[in-house]
């Protein structure tokens, strides 16, 4: 009995010595044979830890990584991480390194606030992960994405397993095959299939942006035993996969154009849906400039008419794609727009980035087609609009435009004429258009068609010789695609270049003059420069133009930022200097030095301007102009530009007696700030405030003079000598909420603390309201705290009417005594 017990309590302890260690204690039978050991448990998967500095080692080692942020005192995050270790094999698979770090300081640089949270690193360029971190698989599906892995202006290298998800996951995704990297190492160029594939590559990546524009995933792999299993042959191979249907490339793989039309053709071809592809905007313009023969339909899916219209043009899409001509649809308004469509539903070919808008019957689709066909059969010269013109032209191809009037039998026969050599223009790079716009030929000066201007990079250049000789004018046409000269421009030609070119630099000469011959001879150097850094360069013999723009000494070189002149005050036979000086003036935003005469266009011409008056010889002046440069850039975004004028006569018109001074022009209605001027800050603030909410303007007695003379009805309110706080302040804060209505009247209300014009009208006593009717005064003689009786008086037939006078009104006043 007792070894029955014992036996019994022996067998119980090994039992639980074996549960306790299992694999390893066999105590229960040791008198049998050795049983083999069990397998050890793999580890699981842990997300490492790492300091900053080991994270910032594998930012600059490592393309894709992952890092998760967290905190001791953070209650959530050790549960958010269980949950995220569960894919840490997977992000390994897919060549993402998942790390987490525990650093609040680095977190802070990175923009992280709360935690726990997830930053996606992509060649060292962060994304801040806004999904749910408790759902793992979400997860892994963001950090796994072509989207996430999408790097600017490079086609991404994955392997075998993340290519299989993207095919899986992306409708069309493009995919150069390149051999390993043991054939072919990094710059190492010792075989030819190595060059050809990084010559590929190349080329490729220059498509990339565009290819992602319209939908299509673009990536790489180096592995010849995937290439092999799908039988590619040779490598580099593109093969493309739509709906995950593969097709290879068999075109030449180092021009880039041809494979994106392909890509793009195949696209449409390899559909589910046989439905014409919507584009936005960016997308449309894209397939523009890389399909030769493009057709868009401009819609409005809100609209019965066209939605009509394009089922039926559903019927025709297969017969476009038949033969080469890719048909696509838009529906943005301001697209249209863009482009001179007036009225929608519209269709437009372009061929060659040619338009051409189809003026028949929208729903008959066979006639439609037919037109379709004879545009791809027929070669004559496109009619296009002034919109379509304009982005030609600012788009900055090379263009040969005629002028002319269908209905004038000399444009006809003049037309007939130029046919003829159409293609030899084609051949030439010149893309040859008509257009029947008599309000555009003026804008170019033209006041007699048929005539015919030449374009390139945006400056042109007016034909001069008889339009019935063809071959004449080629040979000019040739000339002029030949020519490396700075080109000869009119002064109508200088204002429209000036309002259509983002950058343009102007040598202001004259032709006679020795000086001016010896300094265009040194800028034809560095002509191809401009054009490189997309900055047009022109000259312009014109005394009369130059005087306009306060150009005293001949000759000047003036650079005109988006209408803002800049004058260079550099030594002119320094070419490189000067090129130095337009490459500088483009990339980096300074306030620009104007003329009085330049300042005064700028009024004229600009909506929001705002002007500096300084005195470049006084060291406190230029500390705050420095100060005002740091503002620049968001008074640009802002839409308000900012220059400044060295000229005390000047600022002395506009009652200035103590400089700098800052005057903000609204629609040529100018502002006077009375803040710090040093305090940059205030200043962005108040300008802003002026651009986006109605003020009563603040104006000296010289500005307001001018106010009187040059508008028909200005009211003003004289506050005297007034400190905010006072009673004077309360009232014009109250005034301020019926500015709107006066503007929309065409009434310009405005302040002064001057007292100099209110004494010449019989002001005795402050504050005090005079309405200026075509520089006839009226006194208000109501309650100035009741800003709507205020209102009505100023708005009423009998304040406008001035006794025994005809009234000029300008346009609002018109159109409200219309209304």
């Amino acid at each position: 009995m007792t070894f029955t017990r014992l036996k019994t309590l022996t067998l119980l302890v090994c039992a639980l010595l074996a549960l306790s260690f299992p694999g390893y204690v066999n105590c229960a039978n040791n008198k049998k044979g050795s049983q083999p050991a069990a397998a050890p448990l793999e580890p699981e998967a842990v997300i490492e830890e790492v300091n900053a500095k080991q994270l910032e080692k594998l930012l600059a080692d490592k393309d894709y990584v992952a890092v998760f942020w967290y905190a001791r005192s953070c209650v959530t995050c050790d549960k958010v991480l269980a949950e995220l270790e569960k894919i840490d094999d997977d992000t390994d698979s897919f060549g993402v390194d998942f790390v987490k770090i525990n650093d609040k300081r680095l977190a802070k640089q990175y923009g992280i606030k709360n935690f726990p949270a997830l930053t996606y690193f992509r060649e060292k360029e962060p994304i801040i992960y806004d999904g749910d971190l408790m759902d793992e698989e979400g997860v892994l599906d963001f950090l796994t994405s072509l989207e996430a892995m999408d790097l600017p202006d490079r086609i991404e290298e994955v392997n075998a397993k993340i290519l299989q998800k993207i095919i899986e996951d992306t409708d069309f995704v493009a995919v150069l095959f390149c051999p390993d990297h043991e054939t072919c190492p990094p710059r190492v160029m010792d075989k030819q299939q190595c060059r050809k594939c990084a010559k590929a590559l190349q080329e490729l990546e220059n498509i990339d942006d565009e290819a992602d524009q319209l939908g299509i995933g673009f990536v790489k792999i180096h592995d010849e035993a995937l290439a092999d299993e799908y039988n590619l042959g040779g490598l580099p191979a593109l093969v493309y996969y739509r709906h995950q249907t593969p097709i290879i490339y068999e075109g030449e793989l180092q021009r880039e154009e041809d494979v994106l039309e392909w890509l793009v053709q195949n696209k449409s071809t390899g559909d589910e849906d046989d439905v014409i592809e919507d584009v936005t905007s960016k997308t449309l313009s894209t397939l523009i400039s890389n399909i030769d023969n493009l057709v868009v339909l401009f819609y409005d899916h809100g609209n019965d008419d066209s939605m009509t219209v394009l089922e039926e043009l559903e019927q025709i899409d297969d017969d476009c794609d038949k033969h080469g001509i890719q048909f696509v649809k838009i529906d943005d308004a301001k697209a249209a727009a863009d482009y001179g469509i007036d009225s929608i539903p519209a269709i437009v070919y372009f061929e060659k980035e040619i338009p051409n808008v189809y003026d028949g019957d929208l729903m008959d689709e066979e006639q439609i087609l037919k037109w379709l066909l004879s545009q791809l059969e027929r070669d004559e010269i496109e009619d296009v609009t002034d919109e379509m013109l304009d982005t030609m032209i600012k788009e900055g191809r090379v263009i040969a435009v005629l002028f002319y009037d269908n209905n004038d039998k000399k444009s006809q026969k003049v037309l007939e004429e130029l046919e003829n050599i159409d293609d030899e223009c084609d051949a030439l790079g010149i893309t040859f258009v008509k257009i029947d716009n008599p309000e555009e030929a003026v804008e170019y000066g033209i006041n007699k068609v048929p005539k015919l201007i030449y374009f390139e990079k945006g400056i042109p250049t007016i034909y001069e010789g008889n339009l019935e000789d063809e071959e004449k004018l080629l040979k000019w046409l040739t000339d002029q695609t030949s020519s490396d000269q700075i080109e000869d421009i009119t002064d109508e030609m200088l204002d429209l270049i000036i309002e259509k070119m983002p950058h343009v630099a102007v040598l202001f000469y004259d032709k006679d003059q020795k000086k001016s011959q010896k300094i265009l001879a040194e800028l034809e150097n560095i002509d191809d420069e401009c054009d490189q850094n997309d900055i047009a360069f022109v000259k312009i013999d014109d005394d009369k133009e130059a005087k306009e723009w306060g150009i005293d000494e001949i000759p000047s070189i003036v650079l005109f930022e988006r209408g803002i002149p800049h004058i260079y005050e550099g030594d002119l036979m320094k070419e490189d200097e000067l090129l130095g000086w337009l490459v500088h003036q483009k990339r980096y935003s300074e306030i620009p030095e104007v003329t009085d005469e330049m300042k005064d266009k700028l009024v004229e011409n600009t909506e929001h301007l705002a002007v500096i008056f300084y005195d470049k010889d006084d060291k406190q002046d230029m500390r705050i102009l420095n100060e005002l440069e740091n503002i620049d850039d968001e008074l640009e975004k802002e839409g308000i530009v900012i220059v400044r004028i060295d000229n005390a006569a000047e600022a002395k018109e506009y009652g200035l007696d103590h400089l700098p001074a800052l005057i903000y022009f609204e629609n040529k209605i100018p502002a006077l700030y009375e803040g710090d001027l040093m305090n940059e800050d205030e200043v962005l603030e108040w300008l802003l405030v002026q651009k986006k909410t109605a003020t009563i303007e603040e104006v000296t007695d010289e500005i307001l003079v001018n106010l009187i003379n040059e508008h028909e009805y200005v009211v003003v309110f004289f506050t005297g000598p007034c400190e905010p706080g006072e009673t004077c302040d309360h009232t014009l804060n109250a005034l301020e909420t019926i500015d709107d209505e006066l503007d929309e009247a065409g009434i310009i209300f405005v302040t002064t603390e001057d007292t100099g014009v209110a004494k010449k009208y019989n002001v005795k006593t402050y504050p005090r309201l005079v309405f200026f009717r075509n520089r006839d005064p009226l006194h208000f003689t109501g309650d100035l705290d009741d800003e709507d009786e205020v209102l009505a008086w100023i708005t009423d037939d009998e304040t406008l009417e001035i006794p025994g006078k005809i009234e000029e009104v300008n346009v609002k006043m018109l159109d409200k005594i219309l209304g």
